[in-house]
């Protein structure tokens, strides 16, 4: 710090002695040559900005030109799909999509449409013409979707002015005046250019806006001297900004009307685009006098690509005005240029300081003052061995839903306290102590040099039982600290990897180690995305065959009434039978059938196959659906057909998984209203592993929730997990909806979940999915 401020100091002195020797050198210079160089100043500026406005222009062009091609290409897509409503109807929805983004990523563009001719991405006799605006807040709303260009005030201001061109002549865009429309309620200018297919037909036209508030910002203050101003013409010589650091409306009134008189431009509104054409900026520069009031201006102008003039005027007296004598000013000059230096100085000597901290705060995390997953990249590219250690608490989204984000930021420092202290009190194998870090939400991360697997082992398996044991007290209630870990080491035979290779691998080993149920995984250097192909590639094949073969078939789970203590419904789940690997559950395939989407399909067997298993049984039975299988037409058809044709419906239960990105809650709520009018009821499966767990009940009119394994498999021994789920079942209750244990898998599980007053259990305690259903002796009875 001491040394850049000797450094600036010492440049400061160097500048002072420099200017002091050239003002002697440069006064009669300066006095002599003035007038030149301010003319000089004044074109250098002027042209500076016509740049900035061509290049602005031509954005603007080349946008609307990406548009036509973005809008000939839906074209030749629907061509190449078929034309059913539902293909139509996708293919719009992805063109608005595009058009949404298109409108959102381009900052200078107010507005954007593509105007199709009728029956083009839309059916016969149909237009199809979506034309977005930005709205403010919210985003591009749609203004209209079903508009005849022709009937547009664009039109008439561009392709349509005074009968003008043929659209598909192939001139590249046509640019309007500026004018008010009435539908948006906006003074704009619009490109516009013809959309021609390939055979030359126009299929329509494509717009871009400008709001003329944008025009206004564009335009900057051009300050080359005290009174100097400058202004935007449209093609209708109509001024489209305010004169830049004039003070006096009135003058300013007067210059207006002066620039307007002298009708600067020269060309005709609705002329196509000549911007390929082009000349050089200091070629199409024009200067001419202007008098305003008896005051002389020197109007330095020129046209743009899109036909507006640009221009800027100076008075006269200013630019001849010659330089007071800067002898005798030339001490007080040095005066002031040195205080402006010192100041300057201290400026930014400030700025550095306060940039040094800022650097220092981007790479630690706010909450607990650790360095952060910024920094840890960051190190890691230094490494040429490391061992990284991924350290991510189980249930932690839980807790804070439950007890809310100030609970969470306690839990989050405890873990910190802890495992720091941790540190400090065992013995580590590390050498020097190891980095701790705090990654995204509940993750933290030590780094340390690479060492024996040994070694780590021991040190990672007393640290997790060092977390599990302590407890967190939070207004009374105590909170475990458990924890997964996931272990991979960075060798020097491949150094040469992306820094966040190693924490993806450390972080695969948490998720591995989670799903094995075990507190922490080395990452297995042997894996690799070859096998997990070859592995895709088998089941698939696999799954196909059982689907032809009648391979799948449903299994059914018993779910006992805690209430009057005996089997009353059944789960139905999903298995495939292989003579020579016995049954396969769905786990095995689910996710590659998911890629290949033969997910409803699966659900469309299972619907028939369980209808049939239950049609001439007493009791309740439960299908699982996603949404994909809600909003699936056919799907819901089967279902219906079934319905209508049983007289089971009062015992069907259908699963919605409660982890499923519910896109449209409408569609949800329309297959709800569908069976519940045949007696139906509504379960919500996997309830507490989402976030949106408390909103999915106020939108569905559910009748059960089935609580997630992941709770109440803990329950005799994780106070977290009961109290987790105590709330879930008491904010369940206060709504009248029944409430289903999944996964209670002995005795003392079951104890705690009849404690909670839980109505269901479902789990290996009671029977694990079987091809038979259970008997009310409680023995399997076949069916057939």
């Amino acid at each position: 710090m001491h040394s850049i401020m000797g450094l600036l100091f010492l440049l400061i002195a160097l500048f002072a002695i420099g200017m002091f020797l050239l003002s002697h050198l440069n006064l009669s210079y300066s006095q002599q040559a003035m007038y030149e160089l301010r003319r000089d100043q004044i074109r250098d500026v002027f042209i500076t900005g016509l740049v900035r406005i061509d290049a602005h222009q031509i954005a603007l062009e080349r946008q609307v030109a990406t548009l036509a091609t973005i809008g000939e290409t839906f074209y030749r897509l629907s061509r190449e799909q078929p034309g059913s409503p539902e293909a139509q109807r996708q293919l719009q929805a992805q063109l608005e999509k595009t058009l949404r983004s298109r409108l959102e990523s381009e900052a200078g563009v107010s507005g954007a449409g593509l105007w199709y001719q009728p029956g083009i991405v839309a059916p016969a006799g149909e237009r199809y013409a979506p034309y977005l605006v930005k709205a403010g807040v919210g985003g591009p709303r749609m203004q209209s979707r079903s508009t005849d260009f022709r009937q547009t005030r664009w039109f008439d201001l561009t392709l349509g002015r005074d009968g003008a061109r043929d659209p598909a002549s192939g001139v590249p865009v046509y640019w309007s005046p500026v004018y008010f429309d009435m539908a948006t309620e906006r003074a704009v200018l619009t490109l516009a250019q013809p959309v021609v297919s390939a055979e030359g037909e126009l299929i329509g036209v494509a717009t871009i806006d400008w709001a003329s508030d944008q025009v206004v910002d564009l335009v900057s203050r051009m300050e080359v001297t005290q009174n100097s101003f400058a202004f935007l013409n449209d093609r209708n010589n109509r001024n489209l900004s305010s004169l830049s650091q004039n003070e006096d409306p009135v003058q300013e009134q007067k210059l207006i009307d002066a620039i307007l008189a002298a009708n600067l431009s020269g060309n005709d509104a609705g002329a196509p685009s000549v911007s390929g054409d082009s000349q050089a900026p200091e070629k199409r520069l024009r200067t001419r006098q202007l008098d305003v009031g008896g005051r002389l201006y020197e109007l330095y102008y020129a046209t743009t690509p899109a036909g507006m003039v640009y221009g800027a005027g100076v008075p006269t007296d200013e630019i001849d005005r010659v330089l007071v004598p800067m002898r005798d000013t030339n001490y007080r000059i040095l005066l002031i240029t040195g205080s402006v230096l010192l100041v300057l100085s201290l400026y930014l000597l400030y700025r550095i300081i306060q940039l040094m901290r800022e650097l220092q705060a981007s790479y630690t995390d706010a909450l607990t003052g650790l360095p952060n997953r910024v920094r840890l990249l960051r190190d890691l590219q230094d490494r040429q061995d490391a061992c990284l250690i991924l350290l991510d608490l189980d249930r932690f989204k839980e807790i804070n839903s439950l007890f809310g984000n100030e609970c969470g930021d306690v839990v989050l420092l405890a873990v910190r306290k802890h495992v720091l202290l941790f540190i400090r009190t065992h013995s580590h194998p590390f050498g020097l102590p190891p980095e701790l870090y705090r990654l995204s939400s509940d993750e933290f991360a030590l780094l340390g040099p690479g060492v024996t697997e040994s070694r780590v082992r021991t040190f990672t398996s007393e640290l997790i039982e060092f977390l599990c044991a302590q407890r967190v007290t939070w207004r009374q209630q105590a909170l475990s600290l458990d924890t997964s870990a996931g272990i991979a080491f960075l060798r020097e035979s491949n150094g040469d990897a992306a820094p966040d290779r190693l924490l993806n691998q450390a972080t695969i080993a948490v998720a591995q180690a989670r799903d094995q149920m075990r507190q922490y995984l080395f990452y297995d250097q042997s894996q690799e995305v070859e096998k997990g192909y070859e592995k895709n590639l088998y089941w698939a094949r696999r799954l196909k065959k059982a689907i032809e073969t009648s391979a799948l078939r449903p299994y059914f789970q018993p779910i006992h009434d805690n209430m009057k203590g005996t089997f009353t419904k059944y789960e139905c789940l999903v298995r495939m039978e292989d003579p020579g690997h016995g049954v396969i559950a769905a786990g095995q395939f689910i996710e590659v059938a998911n890629k290949l989407r033969l997910n409803r399909q699966i659900t469309r067997i299972m619907v028939e196959k369980a209808f049939a298993a239950f049609a001439t049984q007493p009791y309740e039975f439960s299908i699982n659906l996603s949404y994909v299988d809600i909003i699936d037409p056919e799907t819901l058809a089967l279902i219906l057909e079934h319905l209508r044709g049983s007289n089971v419906g009062e015992r069907v239960i259908f699963e919605i998984l409660e982890s499923d990105d519910i896109g449209n809650y409408g569609d949800v709520l329309h297959f709800i209203d569908k069976v519940k009018s045949f007696g139906c009821r509504i379960a919500i499966d996997d309830f507490g592993t989402g976030y949106s767990n408390f909103s999915h009940l106020r939108k569905l009119n559910v009748d059960f929730i089935k609580i997630d394994g992941s709770l109440i498999r803990y329950l005799a021994q994780d106070h977290t997990a009961f109290l987790v789920t105590k709330g879930i079942v008491q904010f369940a209750r206060s709504m009248g909806i029944k409430t289903v244990a999944e996964f209670v898998h002995s005795e003392a599980v079951q104890e705690r979940v009849v404690e909670l007053g839980i109505d269901f259990s479902q789990g290996e305690y009671f029977g694990m999915p079987a091809a038979e259903l259970l008997s009310r002796d409680g023995h399997f009875g076949f069916i057939s």
